[in-house]
């Protein structure tokens, strides 16, 4: 059986170049996004390809439809070697024209969702004693910007998570480790998703004792 890569927010972009990065590599691919039948057309070119893939529906702000997720893609997938999160919320304003409510909102997706998928994914690869989750970071998290007040807080969060993540699971054999993309994804300039997905594929082929826990993008 393939070893299988789930991508939490597998829509255009970052999260399906990563899924096109990891078939060519071997990978069963399985696609989360809160609206799966809008990735029928992308599995369906996966599989015509000769990758196996699903697609689930989740939603990275609900901690109960992550777990569910976790169980289903257990269920169809035996070997979960990779996990990647993708998905990032992001309320306009500057820091004194948010709420708190908004920030929660956006944590919820930017920081809470990666953890609970984190301690899904740790389950089954501590006991195999290998794995890796990759966490889609962003400038944000060393360069704030005024204007995006409470995706800068959350990418830094998010960075912050990544490294205790680390701390605790490299131990384990877990490659944990984020991309921290410095700039707008858009096809056909230097932060292409194509180019950027290819830096998720390096973290992973890493081997144990040569383990990045950031790999920046710029």
């Amino acid at each position: 059986m393939r070893p299988a890569c789930l991508i939490v927010g597998a829509g255009p972009g970052i999260g399906q170049s990563v899924a096109q990065a990891f078939a060519r590599e071997g990978c069963a691919i399985a696609l989360a996004a809160r609206h799966p039948e809008r990735l029928e057309d992308f599995r369906r070119e996966l599989e015509k390809d000769g990758t196996p893939a699903r697609a689930y529906a989740a939603d990275a702000a609900d901690e109960a439809s992550l777990r569910q997720l976790f169980a289903a893609v257990r269920k169809d997938f035996a070997d979960l070697e990779v996990v990647v999160y993708n998905p990032a919320a992001h309320s306009p304003g500057k820091p004194t024209t948010l709420n708190g409510a908004q920030l929660a909102a956006d944590f919820s997706v930017n920081v809470t969702g990666a953890l609970v998928c984190a301690q899904e994914a740790a389950l089954t690869m501590k006991e195999r004693g290998r794995g890796t989750i990759l966490l889609t970071g962003g400038g944000f998290a060393h360069e704030p910007a005024a204007s995006y007040a409470s995706l800068s807080l959350g990418k830094a969060a998010l960075r912050n998570l990544t490294y205790s993540l680390a701390q605790e699971l490299g131990a384990h054999g877990i490659h944990v480790a984020t991309v921290t993309v410095y700039g707008f994804v858009q096809s056909g300039t230097q932060y292409d998703p194509a180019r950027i997905a290819e830096a998720f594929l390096r973290l992973h082929k890493q081997k144990p004792g040569h383990f990045q826990t950031e790999l920046v993008f710029k």
